[in-house]
């Protein structure tokens, strides 16, 4: 997918930079370099948004979901570029390096802690936003899809349902996550267990390297195209496209939903999920979201909610067998049981009201992952808590307003793919990941209080989780983990790449090396260059 466009683009552009360096603003040379050298006749300008254009608000806001860094105190882009076409993207990257400009790129928004829009260290910058390029082609022949990575999941999810009732890809449960970042953290969804991550079906990829080339895999090379599934966003390049193996699913899937609170024996149930959710059939994708609520409509006492969230390729029938022989304490009926499409699962597993069109799949929209104030944090458990280590869990969130503690099992396909297949190492020996999270109202002045409850539930189930390193999830950013400063150094920027990548993270410096030494991509977390 490597036009000849492309390599003339990448050649013509750096004979007619130097005559422009030296003249007009920053700003005017950069419109100008685009414009020129872009391949559609389109006005760069209207794809170009400064502070000063009405629009600039609602277009750095409206894909946003950590409203934290929407705040006035951080800083913002200088400008905005939402290209049209590939070769925009291409031409930016290029005209961006010959300037001096900064960048940060963004797909979908929910980098949790928003680095991909904003900067702590490289200011003045300017946002490179793939909302523009969202293009998606379906091969049923081939069992592929080519997508372009402004796209959502749930606009894959729909599109390839249009296409087949017995194909997906398996990403993630948040249907308005972009594919660009999301594939480039690992990307699990509701069938981790039976096929694995996104990243493990990627099987090509478009991307703008930091020469302003665009390479697809035979060109890139084995190595980067290794990097790029798994190794984080922002530290290799800009990914145009992805290219994902199709799996096949079933006609009928079966959900359910379960609820228990303590009072219900909540604790011995979820003690017994984590024996089983990791070694139960793969078919089966069994989440735990723990929340506070009140006991009672009228009532101040609150208490912890147990919720278990399934979805199960494969019949109720089946399912029930299943269940009956291996985690009766849920005690889960036919009454819990709802059998449907692949595609209605998705609005499901991303917490849509029942009944709800598959067409929002369509609308940008994800009723798991509202626009919020947050904090989160992520943890790997390989041993079962105990219940008094449960017992502690839960008194820490009857502490905080609006928490949330969600369980992602993991084992079946997981626990057979390599650590170093791809840069994700979170494989064999893991039974759930762990996501922390606080949430508050706007106005709320105890933002800090918040913050600091997750931190205070992480130490405190220290005992419990991995050790050495105390493993992450890179698509859960935590700078809480470590950041880099305007002087990147490889030994503190293991203190968090030991945790998101274990020994993953020297090969991933390696090529980072290799392909990016002057660290043109960057950001607080991304993997530093040896040569720095």
């Amino acid at each position: 997918m490597v036009s000849k466009f492309s390599i003339f683009l990448f050649l013509t552009v750096l004979l007619q930079l130097g005559s422009w360096a030296k003249s007009a603003s920053t700003l005017e040379n950069f419109i100008q370099c685009v414009s020129i050298n872009s391949e559609l006749s389109v006005p760069v300008t209207t794809t170009l948004f400064t502070p000063n254009n009405s629009s600039y608000s609602s277009i750095l806001q409206s894909p946003v979901f950590s409203l934290r860094f929407l705040e006035p105190s951080v800083p913002k882009p200088e400008f905005i570029f939402t290209p049209l076409h590939d070769s925009h993207v291409q031409t930016a990257v290029i005209c961006a390096k010959q300037f001096g400009l900064h960048l940060r790129v963004r797909s979908g928004g929910h980098d949790f802690e928003g680095l991909s829009f904003r900067s702590e260290t490289q200011t003045p910058f300017f946002l490179i936003d793939l909302v523009n390029l969202r293009l998606i082609n379906v091969n049923i022949k081939d069992e592929t899809v080519w997508v372009q990575t402004g796209a959502t999941n749930g606009e894959v999810y729909y599109k390839i349902s249009q296409k087949s009732k017995v194909h997906a890809v398996p990403m993630g449960t948040c249907t308005s996550l972009g594919i660009g970042g999301h594939i480039t953290g690992g990307a699990y969804g509701s069938m981790l267990r039976k096929h694995g991550l996104a990243a493990d079906n990627a099987v090509d990829a478009l991307i703008v390297d930091a020469q302003g080339r665009i390479l697809d895999r035979a060109a890139m090379g084995e190595d980067l195209f290794w990097a790029i599934r798994g190794g984080g966003g922002g530290s290799f390049g800009i990914i145009l496209w992805w290219k994902i193996k199709l799996v096949r699913v079933p006609e009928i899937v079966t959900t359910f939903n379960v609820v228990k609170t303590l009072e219900q024996g909540g604790t011995k149930i979820f003690y017994k999920w984590q024996q089983v959710a990791d070694n139960i059939d793969e078919d089966l994708f069994i989440r735990a979201v723990n929340r506070v609520v009140a006991l009672g409509t009228n009532s101040t006492d609150r208490t912890v909610m147990n919720i278990y969230n399934g979805v199960f390729l494969g019949g109720t029938d089946r399912l029930l067998k299943i269940m009956q022989a291996s985690f009766p304490e849920l005690n889960l009926t036919r009454k819990h049981c709802t059998e449907m499409s692949w595609i209605e699962s998705a609005n499901f597993i991303g917490l849509f009201p029942a009944g709800t069109p598959i067409e929002i799949l369509l609308q940008w929209k994800s009723a798991a992952t509202q626009p919020a104030l947050f904090k989160s944090k992520s943890d790997y458990v390989k041993q079962v808590i105990p219940e008094t280590g449960l017992e502690g869990l839960w008194k820490l969130m009857l502490e905080e307003d609006a928490p949330t503690v969600m369980m992602i099992p993991y084992g079946g396909m997981m626990s057979r793919i390599s650590e170093s297949a791809i840069p994700f190492p979170h494989r064999k020996g893991i039974k759930f990941m762990i996501l922390y999270q606080s949430n508050w109202q706007e106005g709320d002045k105890n933002a800090t209080e918040h913050i600091n409850w997750t931190r205070k539930v992480y130490n405190y189930l220290t005992p419990y989780v991995s050790k050495n390193p105390r493993e992450a999830y890179v698509n859960y950013r935590d700078l809480d983990l470590g950041r880099n400063r305007h002087k990147i150094s490889f030994r503190e920027a293991s203190a968090w790449g030991q945790r998101y990548f274990k020994s993953n993270f020297e090969r991933l410096v390696r090529i980072k090396t290799k392909v990016d030494p002057h660290n043109f991509f960057k950001h607080e977390q991304s993997i530093p260059p040896l040569t720095l």
